[in-house]
């Protein structure tokens, strides 16, 4: 049955004025979404050509001071691009023969490069164009396992360097292990060889950076890592994952902690192995689960996350972190960019401090890149350049490697530029001015909260999670900035601020990225808002009135019992099961059409499982059913039944 907007309002028996203006601007709100700019309408991908032939399978970007840009390659190539920016770049390879060159940095006219089991400087003594002269400065332990990649170097103020080690990957593939010294660390070398640990407790640490003379990095999600995240490192600092702490008792370490004390005081009803492994991984899946946070007050030298990158929203394999230029990319000068390898985009990091300590917010920025980015540098003319590639793990886009640069057209998108942390709440900063009519109404915000689980399984679902009600706004003079009171703020809890009412005073569009994430670490002291001017307008208080009342009758009328179970057993759209994709990280990993990490849900359909089966696979998978991909899928207990059923019958519809 359907109704005209005037019967709508009958059957509720509300005239209002109110009323009629709420739906009218949900009216306007959906014309404008669809009118609204999107990410390609300010930020261009554009392709750097290469050499027909070159297998161009990047590990680390280094621009020169000439601007040439020194690409080094997963193969052991190492090219030096000349023009990168021009529509005929010239590539000219330096040298060949390498071992896995995952990092390039240059310094006093020579290339720096970090392969697999060394630190190398190369020159080109004789000028002509190929390195010459190979010096190795430090060579580290290797086991042989596959997965010891070596990422870096960072070049710090000192000059000295800086290196991470990944971690082994043995056959229990979801727990790695620190199989020789020193695994799981950062390492600082000087240029004559000495060489410091500096940190460890890395698990796969690929976006080392340094930031302002300041080291962070990145990790991916795993068994002690419930998801992406960007860190600072100190020197002696416990990262996080356990395996690197067999280490601590050598006489140089600057970390005392042992495998026996971390474990002794994270969770003690739990028996691990000598390598940290839980005997019985299913105690950990149903035990209790403790927080960073929590284990951080028995054990301080863990580091917390600066900012979380929610696994599956922003990342799935979080790699280079690069700050923007401050002539570059317009409003966001200042800001960091976080590249992923595995969802081939770019996520933009505010950060800000509070009581001496970084905390901040993350947005998506920049999806639809060819290939998983890896390593990201700035070039001349203020654009960035994005190496890339899938090899071993997979990755949205079409392309298996390449080379782009993103480049903004000097165009001004509505976002929010900034968040900070309120006594009360968050103040968000706009690169536009707001239409205050929407802006002062609190039904044009949301906010709730969550954290991820601190354990030896692999990654964690969001969990705890908690509304966060808004009670006020203030919108300021400029309408560039709205002042949120916010109840049920807690400390270190990922804060997500949606704000999908908010549109610009100008055009009436909507912003290009609605929905950020908050990881406050410190709630700061000082005035709360006084309520004088504050607005406390809800219209959907209202609306929500007028849905409820209707619910109600339709209810008695077809009968509550029926409707339930027809909607139990009905097929969802993708448009009403991205949601639930999106919260249980499936999207991380799968597409819906094509090969991703995982295989495209149109090729699951093919295998005909009964939807029963399918939601069992969800919570138990059989990586024997894939054997053509190389990253098992790891069990997904965390999905509730419901929302797993609603996802197998999607799924299962694709078949037809």
């Amino acid at each position: 049955m359907k109704y005209t907007l005037k019967q709508m309002i009958n059957r509720a028996g509300l005239f209002t004025t109110l009323i009629v203006g709420a739906l009218l601007s949900n009216t306007q709100h959906t014309l404008a979404q669809a009118e609204s700019p999107k990410e390609d309408d300010f930020f261009k991908i554009m392709k750097v050509p290469a050499p027909e032939g070159t297998i161009l399978e990047v590990g680390g970007l280094c621009t020169l001071p000439n601007g040439t840009l020194a690409v080094t390659t997963r193969r052991g190539d190492i090219f030096m691009v000349e023009n990168p920016t021009g529509q005929h770049p010239y590539f000219r390879k330096f040298a060949s023969g390498l071992h896995e060159v995952l990092g390039a940095a240059w310094k006093d006219g020579a290339l720096y490069v970090v392969q697999r089991g060394e630190l190398t400087k190369l020159q080109d003594t004789n000028m002509d164009g190929k390195a010459d002269v190979f010096e190795t400065i430090y060579a580290w332990p290797l086991s042989g396992n596959y997965h010891e990649y070596s990422f870096g170097p960072k070049l710090a103020p000192d000059g000295s360097f800086f290196v991470t080690l990944n971690l082994g990957f043995p056959d229990d593939w979801w727990h790695p292990r620190s199989f020789v010294p020193y695994r799981g660390w950062a390492l600082n070398i000087k240029e004559d060889g000495t060489v410091t640990p500096w940190a460890a407790g890395f698990r796969s640490p690929c976006g080392i950076s340094m930031i302002d003379g300041e080291l962070w990095y990145s990790d991916n999600q795993g068994d002690w890592v419930g998801s992406g995240s960007i860190m600072k490192i100190e020197k002696g600092a416990f990262m996080g994952h356990p395996s690197s702490l067999v280490w601590t008792n050598l006489p140089n370490s600057p970390l005392k902690l042992t495998p026996e004390q971390f474990f002794a005081k994270n969770n003690p009803r739990i028996e691990f192995d000598k390598d940290g492994r839980p005997f019985k991984p299913q105690d950990i899946v149903n035990e209790k689960f403790r927080t960073e946070f929590e284990v951080k007050k028995e054990i301080p030298e863990l580091t917390l996350p600066t900012v979380w990158l929610p696994h599956g929203i922003l990342g799935i394999s979080n790699s280079e972190i690069v700050k923007i230029p401050e002539d570059a990319f317009g409003p966001f000068a200042g800001q960091l960019l976080v590249c992923d390898q595995g969802q081939s985009m770019v996520d933009r990091i505010f950060l800000e401090k509070v009581n001496g300590q970084y905390q901040g917010a993350a947005w998506a920025f920049r999806s639809g890149f060819q290939s998983g980015i890896v390593r990201l540098a700035w070039l001349p003319d203020g654009s960035l350049a994005a190496g890339e590639t899938n090899r071993g793990w997979g990755s949205a886009g079409e392309a298996t490697m390449g080379l782009q640069r993103l480049v903004w057209n000097n165009k001004v998108p509505f976002e929010m530029r900034a968040i900070r942390a309120m006594p009360d709440g968050f103040e968000i900063e706009f690169t536009k001015p707001v239409d205050k009519k929407v802006a002062e109404d609190i039904a044009s915000y949301s906010v709730e909260s969550y954290i991820y689980k601190y354990q030896a399984v692999y990654g964690s679902p969001p969990v705890n999670t908690e509304k966060c009600p808004i009670v006020g706004v203030k919108v300021s003079e400029d309408g560039l900035k709205a002042r949120l009171i916010v109840n049920n703020l807690r400390r270190y809890y990922i804060h997500t601020i949606t704000l999908d009412g908010i549109r610009d005073k100008e055009n009436y569009f909507n912003l290009v990225h609605p929905t950020a994430y908050y990881t406050l670490n410190n709630i700061p002291e000082g005035q709360k808002l006084s309520m004088a001017g504050v607005s406390t307008l809800n219209s959907a208080k209202t609306v929500k009135t007028v849905a409820t009342a209707d619910a109600k009758k339709g209810a008695l009328a077809k009968g509550a019992g029926a409707k339930a179970l027809a909607m139990a057993n009905a097929v969802p759209t993708y448009d009403e099961v991205k949601p639930l994709l999106l919260k249980n990280t499936c999207l991380s990993c799968h597409n819906a059409n094509k090969r991703q990490v995982g295989p495209a849900y149109v090729d699951v359909a093919k295998k005909k499982y009964s939807v029963n089966e399918l939601v069992q696979l969800i919570h138990n998978p059989k990586p024997e059913h894939w054997p053509d991909y190389s990253t098992p899928m790891p069990p997904m207990p965390q999905v509730p039944k419901d929302e797993a059923r609603k996802i197998a019958l999607w799924i299962k519809s694709l078949a037809k």
